[in-house]
């Protein structure tokens, strides 16, 4: 089944062209079904690219998904053209009287800063708090997965010594968790971030489970408040040349970055990078839309309720 989103959008085509199946808002009117309602406030710089990514995955499961798409009105994207956020993007204040089955909040490349200095703070705030009465179930991924797990339960980030950049082996924590059903014992995934969260942190708040974490990314997969809330500390929509393309910007930016770990053969950058992480990340999104979402939320949407 289909992703439903706007046929202008850039993604469109793209996704038409790998045979993801996406369905264009005048053919979904003409079908008589309830489609998932799925917002994604965006926080990634190259937002066109992020978009393509998670409706990529979105788009591989056995139901029909309306996607919304939203970014923060208090900070101004420097990489994102204006007519492309004013043709495809709606803010909080447009929607903050609509319901929602799901909703993705993206990383954000700020973790360097408290979470008090970054501009969007209390927009973000904002959106959180909404979510818990008009979201049936929130995935939190990378730095969003962080801003969560801070203003949700006070849990903080620390700063680590450099950069973890890299695809990494993890180990499910919780084998028979219904997020991670499917999962083979040990799986790879992106990470890209300059800070963490501590396993000891998250293992002293009873509200929270720990479902997958790796001995050199740390925790990876977190479930909050039964399957209404998913916390994501990597990266897994990532495409395959997304962790080169930032070890060449910090190269030129002059960062003296470490080659992204178990990513390029032989540690080269000039091989094309291993791809090992794609079915686990779509076997993850499958398993949110469906268990977190599709088997729970209400089938009338306004009944959605903390």
């Amino acid at each position: 089944m289909p992703v439903r989103i706007d046929e202008n959008l850039p993604a469109f085509a793209q996704l038409t062209k790998e045979n993801i199946f996406v369905m264009s808002s005048q053919r979904a009117a003409m079908q008589d079904i309830r489609p998932l309602k799925i917002a994604i406030f965006n926080i990634m710089p190259t937002k066109e690219v992020t978009e393509t990514q998670l409706l990529r995955l979105i788009g591989n499961t056995p139901l029909q998904v309306d996607i919304t798409l939203l970014h923060p009105a208090s900070y101004t994207s420097k990489n994102t053209p204006p007519e492309h956020l004013n043709s495809f993007y709606r803010t909080f204040a447009d929607i903050k009287d609509t319901k929602f089955d799901g909703l993705i909040i993206t990383g954000a490349p700020v973790e360097k800063k408290d979470f008090e200095d970054v501009l969007y703070w209390d927009e973000l705030k904002q959106l959180i708090k909404w979510s818990r009465t008009n979201v049936y179930s929130t995935m939190y991924i990378c730095w969003g997965a962080q801003a969560g797990l801070f203003y949700n339960y006070g849990i903080n980030k620390e700063r680590m010594e450099k950069k973890l950049s890299g695809v990494y082996e993890h180990k499910k924590a919780n084998i028979t968790h219904k997020l991670i059903r499917g999962f083979d014992d040990t799986f790879y995934a992106p990470h890209s971030r300059y800070t963490t969260v501590r396993k000891e942190d998250i293992l002293a708040c009873p509200e929270l489970t720990l479902l997958a974490e790796s001995k050199d990314a740390g925790v990876f997969l977190i479930e909050g408040k039964n399957g209404r809330e998913v916390y994501v500390t990597g990266h897994p929509e990532y495409d395959v040349d997304t962790l080169a393309l930032e070890y060449r910007r910090d190269l030129a930016k002059g960062i003296d970055p470490d080659i992204p770990a178990n990513y390029f053969p032989d540690d080269d950058p000039d091989q094309k990078p291993n791809v090992r992480w794609k079915g686990h990340a779509n076997l993850l999104f499958c398993n949110w839309l469906n268990y977190c979402v599709y088997q729970e939320t209400p089938y009338t949407i306004e009944d959605i309720k903390e």
